[in-house]
């Protein structure tokens, strides 16, 4: 079995820039499939959506069963078993709360007085409605769910509808339809692909139009969201899995082989890699993948072995410094460190998805019940885009005021300005305005204290 390893200085450019791109979705070759889809769901709506439910996933669904009904949420519930539930209640409540301390840290209401009777804040308000996209292609993903559903419910978005595509009995996956009513989510809609996008974009008899969309997909979904941004926000890119694993010779090492294979196993589009300046780690940790790799299910041993032959491997720096260029050159969706004295290393860490923190963290759980968001950006995205928060369901509204006292400290600087960029009518605004016989505004009264 090949497992790549790269010593960083060494490796050739090409071979550097096919790493640092990894798998990451070109839409282009997939663009001339999704856009008669999305031209179907626009003009067809549901009746497009359970075709395309029959050819991609081989499910008989009447259009008028498109939504899963009380009767599917309950015949769901019973067949889970109670460890898997109380499991995902359990996983889904500590991302509840991790997103309610997010909201809970932030007003929704502020202003600051910026300049004697000058006041400036914001108002922050939940998203009139989101799409929320779970997929089911390699496998079911309750996890997804609740990632997705407890930032929405803790916001406080009225309108939240789910797209899952349809297992070949026409159902929705029984444990991502119970985690759905964990999270306090009603609309679940047995749509996949891009036609699901293209149905929260446009919408139909029985699915919403809504103002965003997230969620992770495949290359369909992706193209979907990428060629409907004119009418819908697409969200953050979530592509193909991927992970960094930071270690120096303090990391155990069948812990770190064993922490490889967390994203490697997703896809033979993930990538997965160990990255350090110990060349008595990579080594171990290269001698021991093999047999680990094999004890593997037939499928997830196909994706590994895939993988590490492909985008993932071993990285081998020559300092724990060049790790950390590497690391933030990578951008990458998960990191694991493993490393002494971890305090000093991740303030150096500026692009990167999410950091989990020594042996007691391993990427899994940060992957479903830690508490923190699992969809993140991939595909350097890092760089640009944050962890999925209670602020993807949010938007910001600038909110100010002046008193009289406020009005006469700004109106000679704003009038300057206005003539300097030519605008009379915006200086006539201020010098020609009557102000006789107003009240000065209550900043306490309009932030409600």
């Amino acid at each position: 079995m090949q497992i790549n390893t790269y010593r960083w200085h060494e490796t050739p450019k090409e071979t550097r820039q096919k790493i640092l791109r990894r798998s990451e979705t070109d839409i282009g070759g997939v663009r001339d499939i999704v856009a008669p889809i999305i031209e179907d769901v626009r003009m067809h709506g549901d009746e497009a959506l359970a075709r395309y439910a029959k050819k991609f996933d081989g499910a008989d669904l009447d259009p008028r069963r498109i939504k899963a009904s009380e009767e599917d949420f309950a015949e769901a519930a019973k067949r889970l078993p109670a460890k898997l539930k109380d499991a995902i209640r359990f996983c889904a409540d500590n991302v509840r709360r991790f997103h309610q301390a997010q909201l809970d840290r932030e007003e929704r209401r502020w202003l600051i007085e910026v300049t004697p009777g000058v006041w400036a804040g914001e108002q922050i308000s939940p998203l009139p409605s989101v799409g929320l996209y779970v997929p089911r292609g390699k496998g079911a993903f309750p996890s997804v769910m609740y990632m997705l559903c407890g930032p929405a419910v803790v916001a406080g978005v009225p309108e939240i509808a789910v797209c899952t595509p349809p297992t070949p009995e026409g159902r929705v996956d029984d444990a991502s339809l119970f985690t759905a009513k964990v999270c306090g989510i009603r609309h679940v809609y047995k749509v996949g692909g891009a036609q699901a996008i293209a149905a929260l974009a446009y919408g139909t008899a029985t699915v919403p139009k809504v103002a965003k969309v997230l969620g992770p997909g495949n290359s369909f979904v992706a193209a979907a969201r990428r060629m409907l941004s004119d009418v819908i926000n697409p969200g953050m890119p979530a592509g193909p899995s991927e992970a960094l694993i930071v270690a120096d010779d303090s990391a155990h090492v069948e812990n770190t082989a064993r922490d490889l294979l967390n994203e490697a196993e997703h896809g033979p589009d993930s990538a997965s890699l160990l990255v350090t300046h110990s060349e008595k780690l990579a080594a171990a940790v290269a001698a021991m993948l093999p047999a680990i790799i094999n004890e593997l299910p037939e499928k997830r041993r196909e994706f590994c072995a895939k993988g590490f032959s492909t985008y993932g491997g071993i990285v081998i720096t020559r300092s724990l410094e060049e790790t950390i260029a590497f690391c933030n050159e990578y951008a990458v969706e998960h990191l694991q460190l493993k490393v002494k004295s971890p305090e000093t290393i991740v303030p150096r860490l500026l692009h990167v998805g999410e950091i989990l923190v020594g042996e007691y963290t391993p990427i899994v759980m940060g992957n479903f019940g830690i508490g923190v968001n699992a969809v993140l950006p991939t595909g350097g995205h890092a760089r640009t885009w944050s962890a999925t928060s209670i602020w993807d369901y949010m938007k910001r509204t600038s909110l100010a005021m002046n008193t009289r006292k406020g009005f006469d400290a700004l109106k000679d600087p704003i009038v300057t300005v206005s003539d300097y960029e030519g605008f009379p009518a915006h200086s006539s605004a201020i010098t020609k305005r009557k102000l006789d016989g107003f009240a000065d505004p209550s900043p306490a009264a309009i932030i409600g204290e």
